[in-house]
């Protein structure tokens, strides 16, 4: 039995003079309530009432602890009702991370939303292609693409995101329309790609009859944020390996085309990484399912016929 709820018989007995009475009024046995005043006192060593068969009544030191009792409990009680106020009514300031394209496309469009819900959130989103660290950055929730490096989080999967290599039609025009992997080291294609201080060498992970294969690529052009990327291509300066809810647009307008469809790029996960605490804040848990919910839909929206 905890000590607060021996302290919450204590003042049902005490308000209702009755042992039985305080016992129906909080669905115990009567003998659960004695137990729970004798085990108070055993803590207190004192007496807090003299009880006989017929009677029974505060002693001075049931009398003195009664008044500190109902302050311990209006306490708890205030605090839980902070604590119930602040999951009904979140507040306080959400430090959200993405990478460029899906925190440009998926997150940023749908945060004016979720303020008019919960106009007591701050959002603070943070948005870059690098690695980042959630605990050294301060961050609540980071949405990645890929493998986190960091296994001490929780993660929450939203999608295996299909990606493809894509190219201008005037690229293909002037270079060639490859068809397979080894199309592209053949013909020394120019390929775009996303990089930044300390990524490995780069290679694209590409699916073949005989499984997953990995395929050195080269090109002129390098940088650390997927849209420029995706300018380059639009340019006609070289292929891009992209998930099509970036490019989707550019796919129907017939501004970018597939290439290489024989080996299509191996799709990417999309999850979030979150804290591993016991009692996640509220904020950071109702912004996660919010935005988990409108970036499956979109998500679903955007995926292109294979």
């Amino acid at each position: 039995m905890s000590y607060l709820d021996n302290i919450r018989t204590f003042v049902r007995v005490y308000d209702l003079g009755n042992m039985s009475a305080a016992a129906r009024d909080q669905r115990i046995s009567p003998a659960v309530a004695s137990a729970r005043i004798s085990q108070l006192e055993a803590h207190l060593g004192v007496r807090l009432f003299q009880r006989t068969t017929r009677s029974l009544a505060a002693t001075e030191q049931g009398r003195i602890f009664y008044d500190g009792a109902c302050g311990i409990l209006e306490a708890v009680a205030l605090a839980e009702a902070g604590i119930g106020d602040v999951t009904e009514n979140p507040r306080g300031t959400l430090h959200v991370a993405a990478p460029l394209g899906v925190g440009r496309r998926l997150i940023a469009p749908n945060v004016p939303e979720f303020a008019i819900s919960y106009p007591l959130v701050d959002v603070r989103l943070r948005l870059s292609d690098r690695a980042l660290d959630l605990t050294a950055e301060g961050l609540d929730i980071a949405f990645f693409l890929g493998l986190p490096a960091d296994s001490t989080l929780r993660i929450r999967k939203i999608a295996d995101c299909r990606r493809i290599l894509c190219a201008s039609p005037d690229y293909v025009e002037r270079h060639g329309h490859p068809e397979r992997g080894s199309d592209i080291e053949r013909a020394k294609h120019n390929c775009l790609n996303l990089r930044f201080p300390g990524a490995k060498e780069f290679q694209w992970h590409l699916q073949t009859p005989d499984g997953p294969q990995r395929f050195d690529v080269r090109g002129r052009y390098e940088s650390d944020d997927g849209d420029v990327l995706t300018d380059w291509a639009l340019s006609g300066a070289g292929i891009a390996m992209k998930p099509v809810f970036e490019i989707s647009e550019h796919l129907r307008s017939g501004a970018l085309v597939e290439v290489v469809q024989e080996n299509p790029p191996v799709p990417i996960q999309m999850a979030c990484l979150y804290t591993h605490r016991r009692h996640q804040d509220p904020k950071a848990r109702l912004f996660m399912e919010f935005a988990i919910a409108r970036m499956e839909a979109a998500l679903a929206d955007d995926q292109l016929p294979r």
